[in-house]
């Protein structure tokens, strides 16, 4: 579908992305509201700390200009790969309106507002929709573990009061709770909740919920190894946690994946496997903000996530190694 000029919105909020890589899709019925079109290779940002421990706003700003500028075509602020867990209110808050100035209305930003209470999720939506975030991103209530039934009336009550666009995002490995597709359809129905971030990592699982998609409910991979073959089934895109390190890489991968050039996605996607099987040589964000690090963005985790292990000093610096020579090999090809 072609892009808008014009960014379709939700009641109180300002209309923007004039962007082709986040596009807006009118309901099919008359009785939905317009809803958002999240596609392509959207980065979720880890946030940098300094050495004393505090938000490195320079390297903040340093990283989401450079995702900008290799082409990243949506910005996930504070999610689990952004220490949400460990930010205040008050840089939880900075943070989205940096990246809201930032972006300029050229990709969409999304805000991590999951929490495992309800009330206390749809305050923190509320909130952040003041802030001039876009979409809400909204992870299973961790720890409680709901029923499906329980889900289905946390989304919808979240998608009723929040004030903003709802992403489910489902992480059973995170969370403890799986949402299952048959949840997801009844979801999908909903006027304000605008697509999905599956982090589960099964072809079945895929299958399932690319029968859901449409024009008003999109799918997006949120598991980095199988990005690729999500996208080449049919995938609208990925929330990716490898491309804080290579944006540009990442965007190349979607472009080609998205557009059914499968020989050359798959080639490609095994340049950047590596970077996937560091990345999860301990739990996220760790290993990624060890190459962050190394990339002069920020120093350190807060507790109780602690620094990589020195054991694994040796393949961060290959990892940060191998960043570089794929982006420069993105740069170089654009030139």
């Amino acid at each position: 579908m072609a892009a808008s000029n014009i960014g379709q919105h939700f009641p109180g909020q300002t209309a923007r992305f004039p962007v082709p890589s986040f596009h807006c899709a009118r309901a099919a019925a008359a009785h939905r509201t317009p809803i958002l079109r999240l596609s392509g290779s959207i980065t979720a940002l880890a946030t940098p700390f300094d050495a004393t421990g505090a938000l490195d706003r320079a390297a903040w700003k340093r990283l989401v200009e450079w995702q900008l500028a290799a082409g990243t075509q949506g910005l996930v602020v504070a999610g689990s790969t952004g220490e949400a867990a460990t930010l205040e209110d008050d840089e939880y808050d900075w943070l989205v309106r940096s990246a809201v100035e930032l972006a300029a209305g050229r990709v969409p930003v999304l805000a991590g507002t999951g929490l495992s209470a309800t009330s206390k999720t749809i305050a923190a939506t509320q909130r952040l929709a003041q802030l001039g975030a876009d979409v809400a991103l909204v992870v299973v209530p961790a720890y409680v573990r709901p029923t499906q039934a329980g889900l289905l009336a946390h989304y919808r009550a979240v998608a009723d009061e929040g004030g903003l666009p709802v992403l489910l995002y489902n992480v059973p490995g995170r969370t403890g709770t799986d949402m299952l597709p048959e949840t997801v359809a009844e979801l999908a129905r909903h006027p304000r909740i605008v697509g999905i971030k599956e982090a589960h990592s099964g072809v079945e699982r895929m299958q399932a919920l690319l029968a859901l998609q449409g024009e008003e409910f999109a799918v997006l991979s949120g598991d980095d190894p199988t990005a690729a073959r999500a996208m080449l089934a049919g995938a609208d895109g990925v929330i990716s946690v490898v491309s804080n390190l290579v944006p540009g890489a990442f965007r190349k991968l979607c472009d080609l994946a998205r557009n059914g050039q499968a020989e050359a996605a798959h080639d490609w996607d095994a340049r950047l496997q590596p970077l996937h099987t560091f990345c999860g040589i301990e739990p996220n964000p760790i290993p990624v903000k060890a190459v962050l690090s190394r990339q002069g963005l920020g120093h350190g985790l807060r507790l109780p996530l602690t620094t990589l292990a020195q054991a694994h000093d040796a393949q961060a610096d290959d990892a940060t190694r191998l960043a570089a020579d794929l982006e420069t090999s993105c740069r170089a090809r654009a030139a």
